[in-house]
């Protein structure tokens, strides 16, 4: 047993040193003994609870803690839960494409998850995400996010180490944690919203205690990029590089009405410049990426709401190196709206556009595209979710020729334990 345990724990430590998608994990309500409608509305979402319990370094807890001093005299430098907060995630689907010869996959797993999730200390707590991919059989780092929390007065204010900018967030209208949180179109994405799980962030954050958020993190890659893996249409890079830093920032203001309703609206934005890792030293090529958001939940006084969430991007390129003389912009808008009955299903409707100006003449409409999103979900238990979700694509590429046969039907189970 003892040999065992330790192969397993050699296991998990190698796989830390290796990739993008899950949320509401059952180790968080182990730790505070609360069901976890108590942080979600239908989860992966946060509720006003959850947003605090996020932000406070995931450090709240209603269990024994192992608690021990050097000396009698000395203050406690131990102080820990006494269980492991690991939780176990599965996806499983199948996926139907219409096409002029329709197309049916399943995937046994999609993907499944192993969660190190929950308090380290008194002032941090974790979510890491361990992820085997389905489709290609890869395992390693997910979304992850350990984060150091503290407060002073009505200020609370902490430091954030993540793989993914936006992973941190505690709103559900940014990249790591917006709609549709799984499948969806397949449209050009804004970089920002590509590095997932290819860099490392460092930052500090702050939130005023007057419904402001303020926030500051540097990323940097963890090796060299597949630039097809990023989103770079316009690139001809192959393996890419962050040149120095990115700098991410965040702002955003929020109010809880008496009502129950909750509005927040913020902007974030991200700079990233990349070289060409394969020896080529011509110039770079910078993508600014500059993001306004908003989400607003009604509720409707009988244990139901109604959230919406909205999210625009411009993403300004410069391609010195990819490009010379092209400096293309890419403008990417999100909506949805998404109706909450109780903790047990949601309904949604979606619609994604992109469009894009300054490409180069042989590649001019590389950035035009959009697509229509209906989902239904139902919980029948808090941990266990089933989705059917269909995609209508109305552009692709700057063209509406035959757009119907990229269609995309999802059946879809996600349990969590």
């Amino acid at each position: 047993m003892i040999r065992k345990n330790l192969l397993l724990l050699v296991i998990l430590t190698a796989a830390l040193t290796m990739y993008q998608e899950a949320n509401a994990v059952p180790s968080y309500a182990r730790q505070t003994g609360l069901a976890c409608q108590s942080c979600h509305t239908v989860f992966p979402e946060l509720n006003a609870f959850g947003r605090s319990f996020k932000l406070h370094g995931y450090t709240m807890t209603n269990i024994k803690q192992v608690s021990a001093k050097q000396t009698p005299t000395s203050e406690k430098d131990l102080s820990i839960g006494s269980f492991a907060p690991f939780s176990a995630m599965l996806v499983i689907d199948a996926t139907h494409k219409k096409a002029d010869t329709p197309t049916t996959n399943v995937n046994f797993p999609d993907e499944l998850s192993l969660f190190y999730a929950g308090e380290i200390s008194p002032h941090m707590g974790s979510f890491i995400q361990l992820t085997l991919e389905g489709a290609d059989g890869t395992f390693g780092m997910d979304n992850t996010d350990i984060r150091y929390a503290n407060q002073a007065d009505a200020i609370t204010y902490g430091a954030t180490l993540n793989n993914n900018p936006t992973v941190q967030d505690v709103w559900n209208a940014t990249g790591a944690w917006g709609y549709p949180f799984t499948g969806g179109a397949e449209l050009t994405s804004p970089v920002i919203y590509d590095l997932g799980g290819v860099v490392a962030g460092l930052g500090g954050y702050s939130d005023w205690g007057n419904g402001i958020y303020t926030e500051l993190t540097f990323y940097s890659d963890t090796g060299a990029i597949d630039a097809t893996d990023i989103g770079l249409p316009s690139s001809t890079m192959t393996d890419a590089r962050i040149n120095g830093v990115a700098p991410y920032a965040r702002l955003t203001w929020s109010n809880n009405f008496s009502t129950g309703d909750t509005l927040m609206v913020g902007a974030f934005g991200m700079q990233t410049a990349l070289y060409d890792d394969t020896g080529a030293s011509a110039g770079h090529d910078t993508y600014t990426d500059i993001a306004v958001d908003t989400q607003y939940t009604h509720a409707l006084g009988n244990g139901d709401d109604i959230s919406l969430h909205a999210t625009y991007t411009n993403e300004a390129q410069t391609l010195d190196y990819s490009d010379p003389g092209y400096s293309p912009t890419l403008n990417s808008f999100n909506v949805n709206g998404i109706y909450h009955w109780g903790h047990k299903a949601t309904a949604t409707l979606a619609y994604n556009q992109n469009t894009g100006s300054g490409l180069n003449p042989a590649n001019p409409d590389a950035y035009n595209d959009s697509a229509w999103t209906a989902q239904l979900s139902y919980l029948p238990w808090q941990n266990t979710k089933f989705t059917l979700q269909y995609v209508a694509y109305t552009e692709l590429e700057g063209s509406t020729d035959n757009v119907s046969d990229n269609n995309t039907a999802l059946l879809q189970g996600w349990f969590m334990w």
